[in-house]
């Protein structure tokens, strides 16, 4: 069922019900209880009360049964009392009309229950050893239920026809507390598509503020990914435009250029733009990614060297003078990890540390204290000390910055390395200009 109204309305109408016929059947039991407690109380007065008249009365000195006339059987309940008068010898010495001519009961006193002519009797037995005489007084079971009957009817008969009205009731009860769900449903339907503000929830139910809440941070979380898609697309417009820009330029030049020398240098500067313009496309790319957080595969052992040789060798290309130092006590080192998320962090390590190196540098990749840290360092010109906590931050590019590069690449590693639970720590060095940055993996083993 998928109507929250018909949902409540059906859950209510059953506890209630539940609770109503739980009530009845409890006002049945008691109702029960007292009225046998009172008409057996009454059975019991007037056993007492026929006796005492029995004892100031001639009747005990009867020698034979009264023949009283046998009435009707009447649903009345001022006639259904049955009395007796029994001497101990066994005759029936009285009787009152409606009172069978058989013992009602065998007891010599007190209650019993007893079948008389087919019917269950309630009787009550009193005697009198000074006179000799039983007095039975008792009355029909069948009435006192049918006299509970009554009773239960007159109070179910009236609740039953309120049960409509009660229906009516709760399904307009449901109706006007679910009205605020509707209020914000038509004001979330009347918003516009770029209209980001939150819904006011000060005046909503304390059931409701929770969605509103869980609906003000969807909106929050919308709306910084429409900035940060923003900044990206421009970001990607401003930094695309340049290269092609000079790809235009240097390409005019190279078919005007009569000098062999000059197309050349023209034809270099078109190769260095196309490869500014291939790595922002990939960062941006990558980047897209990691903050769409889809899925980059399981984790797995994976070998820190290999991994670091294998981008080594892929950037040999780029890497010209530059030489590339890799210490063998990575060897051992295994990280539990997603080995694309490791690639894509190391490979902009060093990435970075060859495009600021210079031509004859060397870029070192080492092992660090515990045996679970790495390390890359490079022989270039460091970043400022103000400018190390900024580094990370997407699209900042410092004082140092580098022709190629995006100010994409740290922001990728800390991003990656996050999302592995490892951590990025930058330095400049102490032994010499450069930068070391460290990486300390949460799961490595040697």
């Amino acid at each position: 069922m998928n109507s929250l109204r018909k949902r409540l309305f059906i859950m209510l109408a059953v506890a209630t019900s539940l609770i109503w016929l739980g009530a009845a059947g409890w006002s049945y039991m008691q109702t029960k209880k007292e009225i046998e407690h009172v008409l057996d109380a009454r059975l019991q007065e007037a056993a007492r009360m026929v006796a005492s008249l029995v004892a100031d009365g001639p009747v005990a000195q009867s020698q034979g049964p009264v023949s009283p006339p046998v009435l009707q059987e009447s649903a009345s309940y001022q006639r259904q009392l049955a009395c007796q008068l029994w001497s101990f010898d066994g005759r029936l010495l009285a009787r009152s009309s409606g009172a069978p001519d058989v013992h009602m009961s065998e007891l010599p006193s007190g209650f019993s229950d007893s079948i008389v002519n087919g019917e269950v009797w309630r009787v009550y037995a009193v005697e009198d050893q000074a006179k000799g005489i039983r007095v039975l007084v008792g009355d029909r079971l069948g009435l006192r239920q049918r006299l509970v009957a009554h009773l239960i009817e007159g109070l179910l008969i009236p609740a039953l026809l309120v049960v409509p009205l009660l229906g009516l009731f709760i399904w307009a009860g449901i109706g006007q507390g679910l009205r605020p769900l509707s209020s914000l449903a038509a004001s979330l339907r009347s918003r516009g598509a770029d209209d980001e503000s939150h819904v006011d929830g000060a005046a909503a139910p304390t059931e409701i503020r929770p969605i509103i809440d869980a609906l003000n941070g969807l909106f929050s979380k919308l709306a910084t990914a429409r900035k940060h898609e923003r900044d990206v697309t421009a970001f990607a417009a401003h930094e695309l435009r340049t290269p092609l820009a000079g790809l235009k330029t240097q390409a005019q030049v190279a078919l005007a250029a009569a000098d062999p020398a000059m197309k050349e240098a023209a034809l270099r500067q078109i190769l260095v733009a196309v490869d500014r313009s291939a790595r922002l496309v990939f960062q941006l790319l990558a980047l897209a990614k990691l903050d769409a957080g889809l899925d980059m595969g399981r984790e797995e052992e994976v070998n820190v060297l290999a991994l670091i040789e294998e981008i080594v060798e892929a950037a040999k290309p780029a890497q010209r003078e530059r030489r590339v130092s890799l210490d063998p006590r990575l060897r051992g080192l295994v990280i539990r990890a997603n080995r694309e998320l490791a690639a894509l962090a190391l490979r902009n390590l060093h990435e970075n540390a060859m495009i600021y190196s210079p031509e004859d540098g060397v870029v070192q990749w080492g092992l660090g204290a515990g045996g679970t840290t790495i390390f890359v360092r490079d022989e270039g010109p460091g970043i400022p000390e103000d400018e190390l906590p900024l580094v990370t931050d997407r699209f900042f590019r410092g004082r140092h910055k580098s022709v190629s590069g995006s100010g994409l690449g740290l922001a990728i590693v800390a991003l990656a390395l996050g999302r592995m639970g490892a951590v990025l720590h930058l330095r400049n060095r102490l032994d010499g200009p450069g930068l070391l940055a460290e990486v300390r993996f949460a799961h490595a083993s040697r």
